[in-house]
Formats: structure tokens, C-alpha cells, sequence
């Protein structure tokens, strides 16, 4: 099952938020199946801005985390397809042309799940399921995919 990842998932397993959901990412990160895990590319810019600013890190260390998470997960790049689509998205469901680009590309790839934390969890667009993966009960498709 093909997963993207949000960027408040990854700034989670960071550990720069609280140290709850930094164990929670932590435990699910390693979890998540091996190829067929994304991160697009909107998530990976995102990330480089929390580290450098609320993360503190100076921009060489973001810069090798970057790198890491993207040699670790695929990355998606943003086409006019998906930007298209996003504005879309955007426009009849009330989101972000930010979040809508993600959950563009990551249904490009073929996600079946988007790790989110703060986008609509339960959403379902084109075959693509938005999960939060800190919630209290967790999400059957999420742990069908950690099993």
C-alpha cells in the first residue's frame, strides 16, 4: 500500500513538537512499508522552513535532513497537472492550495493513505484516504499498512 507523508508528520518524528507525538511518529515511521513510501516535494520545502525556523536548525543540518528523508521515501514532484487539479480541490472543498497540491500529487502516485495530522481526517479524494496517525483509535487502512 502506497503511503505520502505529511510535513506535521515529519516534523513530529523531528521531535519538535510535543514528545508524545514524537514517539508516536517515531514508532510508526520505521513501520511504514519499505518503497512505498512519498513524500512530495511541497512537503519536503515545507519541512526545510519548521526546521530553520520553530526547529532551529541552522540550514545545513535541514539541508542533510532533507536529503536523508528524500534517499529514505520517494519524493513527488508537483506537475501543472497537479497544480491544475489542486486548484481544483482547492476551490470545491475550502482547502489550502497548499495541502490540495499535496493530496494531488500523493493521488497521482497512487497513495492509498496521506499521513495528516492536521488536514480532514476521513477525507477521500480520488482513491487517496487523509489519516490521521495520532488519533485515538487508529485508522484500520493505517494499521493494515503497519501489519
Amino acid at each position: 500500500m502506497r503511503i505520502a507523508l505529511d510535513t506535521n508528520f515529519l516534523v513530529c518524528a523531528e521531535g519538535i513538537n510535543d514528545p508524545v507525538r514524537r514517539d508516536l511518529a517515531r514508532g510508526i515511521a520505521p513501520r511504514l512499508p519499505a518503497g512505498e513510501t512519498f513524500v512530495p516535494v511541497q512537503v519536503l520545502g515545507e519541512l526545510f522552513r519548521v526546521l530553520t525556523g520553530k526547529g532551529g536548525y541552522d540550514t545545513a543540518t535541514a539541508r542533510a535532513t532533507i536529503l536523508n528523508l528524500r534517499d529514505i521515501h520517494f519524493s513527488l514532484e508537483t506537475t501543472q497537472q497537479s497544480l491544475h487539479a489542486a486548484m481544483d480541490l482547492a476551490c470545491d472543498h475550502q482547502l489550502s492550495i497548499w495541502d490540495a497540491i499535496i493530496i494531488c500529487v500523493a493521488a497521482d502516485a497512487g497513495c492509498r493513505l496521506l499521513l495528516s495530522e492536521d488536514m480532514h481526517d476521513g477525507f477521500v479524494w480520488r482513491g487517496l484516504t487523509i489519516v490521521n496517525p495520532f488519533a485515538a483509535k487508529r485508522n484500520p487502512l493505517l494499521e493494515a499498512a503497519l501489519s
